[in-house]
């Protein structure tokens, strides 16, 4: 019998390919770079050139399924509905879901020409390899690894780096950063860093990744309903993160 998901998924992976292929051209020449919501919230000709070759190639190829749901084309706010949805970001990260739930993940740092992928009961690779997150549950000789985001407000600057505060004086072991949301939870599925942590990432950053770190035997932690995730080996670690954390208040993006 057809595996029509694992069918998807094989194409996602070519499609990610692609698409990196593109960004390291695109690397070679001057980047025509414009702002979006802050100096430090931007955009490129290529990621927009990237999100709609991806957009354009599923729609031909499965012209039933959402497509149209991405982080520089946002069209279609009911991504959690029952039909199958592909979420993509330019990163390069591909998303699959099948009624509500996650069905796999694809990531490729194009740089590093590593091809992250997760498929439900199946488990995570990369270039092949299967993946399997860190056993340190004690949090002052974990790695965490997040991102500062675009906000520049001063109450949002101040709770961030003030979060970071309480974590390195617990103490733990160092925070690191290697630049988007996709790539550090893969990060974390490999085993190089025990958790992530960030507020105000979307859908679309984490849609590809979570499944990959859950198959490498992570958790995802979507802490009190808000708007920050956790990406940690274990539980544990995980609710350990969220108790130093104060929140920022933000829009989730299932709602109106």
């Amino acid at each position: 019998m057809t595996d029509l998901w694992q069918e998807c998924m094989d194409y996602a992976v070519t499609l990610a390919r692609q698409a990196g292929e593109v960004i390291r051209e695109a690397l070679k020449k001057e980047m025509n770079v414009m702002i979006k919501s802050s100096p430090a919230d931007l955009v490129t000709a290529t990621d927009q050139k990237v999100e709609k070759m991806l957009l354009s190639s599923i729609k031909e190829k499965y012209p039933s399924h959402s497509f149209d749901f991405g982080v520089e084309i946002y069209t279609n706010k009911n991504v959690f509905c029952l039909v199958p949805v592909f979420i993509i970001d330019p990163a390069v990260s591909i998303g699959f879901v099948v009624n509500k739930k996650m069905e796999f993940g694809v990531v490729y740092s194009c740089v590093e020409d590593k091809m992250y992928t997760g498929r439900k009961g199946k488990g995570a690779f990369c270039n092949g390899q299967k993946l399997q997150v860190s056993r340190q549950e004690d949090i002052t000789k974990s790695l965490l690894v997040t991102e500062l985001g675009s906000s520049r407000t001063p109450e949002t600057v101040r709770i961030i780096l003030s979060n970071m505060e309480k974590l390195f004086s617990i103490p733990i072991h160092g925070i690191r950063s290697v630049g988007t949301a996709a790539v550090n939870m893969c990060l974390v599925a490999t085993g190089g860093a025990d958790a992530y942590y960030e507020m105000g990432i979307h859908c679309w950053d984490m849609a590809g990744a979570g499944i990959i770190v859950t198959e490498a035997g992570g958790v995802l932690m979507d802490v009190t309903g808000e708007v920050i995730i956790i990406a940690a080996n274990s539980k544990a670690l995980a609710e350990r993160i969220a108790k130093e954390i104060q929140i920022i208040p933000l829009q989730r993006d299932d709602e109106n």
